[in-house]
């Protein structure tokens, strides 16, 4: 693997650990892409917006999340119990960054 493939796979996971968080903070536990997009790229981790989507297709297939389309393109991302359980640590999946103990 190089230097690139391995920051690659580091970054997702980490943008997609922010994801979980976000949602995790959030009244209701959703938020649309766009917001999480923004508040991803807020963080530091720069990330399109086609890209936040491809990692919450990847997050809803590990059941990490639901995602229902919306008016005007947007896509609604809600939480799932398993994936605040991986947002706070108390559950590891393979391709989301654990998160550190200090959270």
């Amino acid at each position: 693997m190089s230097i690139s493939q391995d920051f690659s796979a580091v970054h997702d996971g980490h943008v997609r650990l922010a994801i979980l968080r976000l949602l995790d903070e959030q009244p209701g536990y959703c938020a649309n892409d766009s917001v999480l997009h923004d508040a991803v790229n807020a963080v530091g981790l720069n990330a399109t917006r086609s890209q936040i989507r491809g990692h919450i297709e990847w997050l809803q297939e590990q059941r990490l999340v639901k995602y229902q389309a919306a008016g005007s393109g947007l896509l609604v991302v809600t939480l799932s119990e398993r994936g605040s359980d991986v947002a706070n640590g108390r559950s590891v999946i393979a391709g989301v960054q654990r998160p550190s103990p200090s959270r």
